[in-house]
């Protein structure tokens, strides 16, 4: 027996190579290994480094269930070498195994990143063989013991978060028990088996309609946490369940269950899972979010758009909803502009003069709805000082656009010899070298005739499983179409590094780090009620960085100044996605959305490199009280709404300081009409708001 121990970012890892061979993860934690911890010694199938399944191989151990535990090869795997170094990011692991029978080897790629407690971690799977194999699942990150510290009972000790997310209602967490979850524990110390697992899913190319792909898991007991994501912009999967006395929490991309998914293996292919990252942290939710805040800094393209925090007008939310004129743009480009955005963005409908939705793909420029053509107004947008963008959708045509009925089959999603219908949409599929060279058409026409500099990507439907062309299952054609858009992607960025593309999936159904490694800014939703949208912004910085976090400002017509306010404080931490009709709003109202914007400008500096926290906890969307915090090295930036409450108070506190506060101020609006108070003893701030959907930014100077 032979033992790996290492720390390194705070991560206490324990690997053990068996007398048997086979290499184990015996620990990863932000606590160090105590070996009293495990529970059974009974090491036969579990406590493995990773899970592999291949088609047409037996699993002699008992198992219930499509629990991914005791898979075949996975049970048997032998270990064959691994390499420990470091590169430009920070200290990597490479740890090979091998099935002596087929002759396949699985490498786990492990990266760490030099001050942060997150690793990203990948299974790089070669057939050495001579004879191909069907690869039915590999993990991306495999550990059994997620419950192992502490003396109590799971239900005592463990919490699991879970983020809900769903069109108007993104990020939403709820906290579960395991037993609420299915995983009931009679006692502590007693090995338990059962076929259930705790399964979140997602199938298909909307990669987050229904959860982010994270988690988050306390011990409560211990003060330590487990938090995960998966970086896919497709199918993914992650489970917990329960195997040899311990728990263990398995995350991958697609499956042949969960997602169609298979891939044919000849001798000599390799196969990459997708990645995923995982954080250890001795806090809380708030210093947990933290890491991975700038776990995703690290991990994100370089790009000016996140240094600069530029200021986005978009006409369409609670505005020109998709039906754009030359007549109805030009004096909201001035009011726009007026106002201190630096950008603005055509939305919807500009290709077309009726009803688009379903001739959308060629994305000419209508000139029933601009007599002197597009440029006309983009044009005007450019003398006002602002920068012109406009809405795509180019992942899809339209069953009734012109060219799709020019074009070959292979252009599109198949399945079971037809095309892939979704809201009188087709799916395009971006291996096809013709479809990229079209979209590549389309950005190169848009950048050199009307000199574009933003474009607002969208994509409204859900292809599902995927496609049978050139694949060898649904999910795999799925898949090989995700990982061609992302190159695509990677091409344009790099021909255009100054172009901002929004990733926006009607609002935040596409909320991964796939996507976001890339994007500079993303959607979060099409929530049209700001006093709704509070929640939403709250809880934004748990699944983005804040400043990729685009959050809709929409002043409504016929609002007062409280309303304007809250509608302002909802962005005014994170990124602003300016729209209403500004033109309507009286003046009073207009020097409030200026004021706000001046003041975004002074402390967009700040965002980028702040990290998030949340006085209150996660907000529900029937919380009459939300809060989001951002922290610096020299200053917070508290935002609170007050919604329809009883109490006019609220007190809120405050993560612990690195130095005295030395001032506190309510930074908007300036007109204030509210008491506060910041309380030393405890370190809190107390806020009274004396009207109800009211809210206030503060911000408190640290010595």
């Amino acid at each position: 027996m032979e033992r790996i121990q290492i720390y390194e970012n705070k991560i206490h890892i324990v690997l053990e190579i068996t007398e048997e061979g086979q290499i184990k993860l015996l620990h990863f934690s932000a606590l160090p290994f105590n070996e009293s911890d495990i529970k059974s010694r009974n090491l036969e199938g579990s406590f493995h480094l990773m899970e592999i399944n291949l088609s047409g191989i037996n699993r002699p151990l008992e198992r219930h269930g499509n629990k991914y535990i005791i898979t075949a090869p996975g049970y048997r795997m032998k270990y064959q070498a691994h390499k420990d170094y470091r590169n430009d990011l920070g200290r990597k692991l490479e740890i090979t195994v091998i099935d002596e029978e087929t002759g396949v080897t699985v490498t786990s790629h492990i990266q760490f990143y030099d001050g942060v407690s997150v690793i990203r971690s990948y299974s790089e799977v070669v057939n050495g063989g001579n004879e191909s194999q069907t690869l039915e699942y590999i993990s991306s990150f495999y550990y059994n013991g997620i419950d192992k510290e502490g003396i109590l009972k799971r239900d005592d000790k463990l919490s699991l978060k879970i983020p809900h997310n769903a069109w108007q209602r993104e990020m939403f967490w709820q906290s579960y028990t395991l037993s609420e979850l299915g995983l009931p524990q009679a006692q502590p110390d007693v090995e338990q088996r059962s076929s259930k697992a705790v399964n979140i899913t997602n199938t298909g190319n909307w990669s987050t309609k229904e959860y982010l792909p994270m988690g988050y898991l306390a011990n409560e007991e211990t003060g330590s946490s487990l938090f995960w994501q998966i970086e896919h912009n497709g199918s993914w999967h992650w489970e917990i369940s329960d195997y040899n006395a311990h728990l263990y929490l398995a995350l991958s991309g697609p499956t042949e269950i969960q997602s169609h998914w298979s891939k044919e293996l000849a001798p000599g292919d390799t196969f990459l899972s997708v990645p995923v990252s995982v954080g250890v942290d001795a806090g809380n939710f708030d210093t947990a979010m933290g890491e991975l805040t700038k776990y995703r800094r690290i991990i994100r393209r370089p790009n000016k758009d996140n240094e600069s925090l530029a200021i986005i007008f978009n006409d369409y939310m609670n505005c020109l909803w998709a039906d754009p004129t030359t007549e109805k743009e030009i004096p909201l480009i001035d009011a726009a502009a007026e106002a201190g955005c630096e950008y603005f963005c055509i939305d919807a409908g500009w290709y077309s003069a009726g009803f688009w939705w379903d001739n959308v793909g060629e994305w000419q420029e209508s000139r029933e709805r601009f007599p002197g053509g597009l440029k006309e107004v983009t044009d005007y947008i450019r003398s006002k000082g602002l920068i012109p963008g406009v809405w795509l959708e180019l992942e899809v045509m339209g069953i009734n656009c012109p060219k799709a009925a020019k074009v070959p089959d292979d252009w599109f999603f198949m399945r079971h010899g037809k095309k892939v219908y979704d809201r009188s949409r087709y799916q395009l599929d971006f291996r096809n070298p013709e479809v990229r060279a079209h979209a590549d058409e389309v950005i190169d026409r848009l950048i050199k005739d009307y000199g574009v500099g933003y474009i607002k990507m969208d994509y409204n439907i859900e292809p599902g499983i995927g496609t049978e062309l050139h694949a060898d299952s649904f999910g795999d054609g799925l898949l090989g179409h995700e990982r061609a858009y992302l190159a695509w992607l990677d091409a344009i960025f790099q021909k255009y590094p100054d172009l901002i593309i929004e990733n926006c999936s009607s609002g935040g159904l596409r909320i991964d780090y796939a996507m976001l490694s890339r994007h500079s800014i993303q959607s979060t939703s099409d929530q049209d009620d700001y006093k709704r949208y509070a929640t939403i912004a709250a809880n934004s910085p748990s699944g983005l960085t804040p400043e990729q976090s685009a959050i809709w400002s929409y002043p409504m017509t016929a609002g007062d100044k409280e309303e304007v306010v809250f509608n302002m404080v909802n962005a005014m931490l994170l990124r602003i996605h300016q729209s209403g009709h500004l033109v309507n709003l009286t003046e009073e109202r207009k020097v409030l959305v200026k004021e706000a914007l001046d003041y975004y400008k002074t402390i967009r500096r700040d965002i980028r490199t702040s990290l998030p926290f949340w006085p209150l906890g996660l907000s529900a969307f029937s919380d009459t009280w939300v809060s989001l915090g951002l922290q610096t090295e020299k200053k917070l930036y508290v935002a609170v709404w007050r919604r329809n409450s009883e109490t006019d108070t609220c007190v809120l506190p405050l993560p612990v300081l690195s130095s005295p506060v030395a001032d506190v101020k309510c930074a908007y609006p300036s007109y204030k009409e509210c008491d506060y108070l910041y309380n030393k003893e405890n370190n809190s701030l107390s806020v009274r708001l004396p009207k109800t959907f009211t809210a206030r930014l503060f911000e408190i100077t640290l010595q």
